[in-house]
C-alpha cells in the first residue's frame, strides 16, 4: 500500500480575481496568503497559505495564456473561475506515483512552479481529469523537492485543517484511491454529504488561533 496523505486543498479564484480571493479568505482565517508564483505548464498562478500537518491551501487563478485552455488543470481553474470560483478540489500526495499510473493508464505530468524568490518547485501529477469529470475526486501529486520547499515549511503551527465537507460518496473515492478513503485523511475530519448538484468540496474548516472558521 502506498503512503498516502492529503497535501492541499485548491480553491478557483473568483470573478474579482486572485488578490482580493486570496484576501477574502485571509480574513477570515485571520492570516495572509503569500505569492506562490506562477506554473507555466498549466497557465495558472497561486497564492498559498502553509498550514500544520505539511497541508496548505491554495487559491489559483487561470492566466490569460494558451497553456490554461489545453492543461488540463488551466482548464479546470480556467472553469471553476467562470463559475463564480470556489472550492476546486483537494489533492493527495503518494511517494510513488507508479501504482496510480497503472491504475488510471496513463503516465504523470510533470508540474513546476517558480516561487517569486526564483526557487523552481517541480513535481508530477496525474487525476486531473478525473476532478473534471467527477470533482468530488482528487488528484495525485508527488513532489520532486525535498521537505523543506513543500509550500507548508515555514507554517507556525497554529493554523491547521480541521475537517471537509464533501458532497460525494467515500465508495466512489476509496475506488479511485485505490484504498479506502480514510488512509489519506486520517487526521482530516470529512463529513460526506449525498450530492444534491455538483459532487465536490462544499467548505473546509480551518481551525485557527480565533477558533474553528468555516470556508
Amino acid at each position: 500500500m502506498s503512503d498516502m496523505r492529503l497535501d492541499h486543498l485548491s480553491y478557483a479564484a473568483g470573478p474579482d480575481g486572485l488578490a482580493a480571493t486570496a484576501a477574502r479568505l485571509a480574513q477570515a482565517i485571520g492570516r495572509e496568503f503569500t505569492d506562490g508564483g506562477v506554473h507555466p505548464r498549466f497557465g495558472t498562478r497561486n497564492m498559498i497559505l502553509p498550514m500544520a500537518d505539511r497541508t496548505y491551501l491554495e487559491v489559483v487563478e487561470a492566466l490569460d495564456h494558451p497553456a490554461s485552455d489545453k492543461a488540463p488543470f488551466g482548464q479546470a481553474v480556467k472553469a471553476r473561475s467562470a463559475f463564480g470560483g470556489g472550492w476546486l478540489g483537494w489533492v493527495v500526495a503518494v511517494d510513488d506515483l507508479t501504482p496510480v499510473e497503472e491504475r488510471l493508464g496513463r503516465p504523470a505530468v510533470v508540474g513546476s512552479r517558480h516561487r517569486p524568490d526564483g526557487t523552481e518547485l517541480r513535481w508530477k501529477q496525474i487525476g486531473v481529469n478525473g476532478l473534471i469529470a467527477d470533482p468530488q475526486l482528487p488528484f495525485f501529486i508527488h513532489w520532486e523537492n525535498d521537505d523543506d520547499l513543500h509550500p507548508s515549511a515555514g507554517a507556525d503551527g497554529s493554523i491547521s485543517l480541521a475537517g471537509i465537507e464533501i458532497a460525494g460518496d467515500p465508495q466512489r473515492v476509496s475506488e479511485w484511491l485505490g484504498e479506502p478513503v480514510e488512509a489519506p485523511l486520517e487526521d482530516v475530519k470529512v463529513e460526506w454529504v449525498a450530492p444534491h448538484g455538483t459532487p465536490g468540496i462544499l467548505a473546509a474548516q480551518v481551525q485557527t488561533p480565533a477558533g474553528l472558521v468555516r470556508i
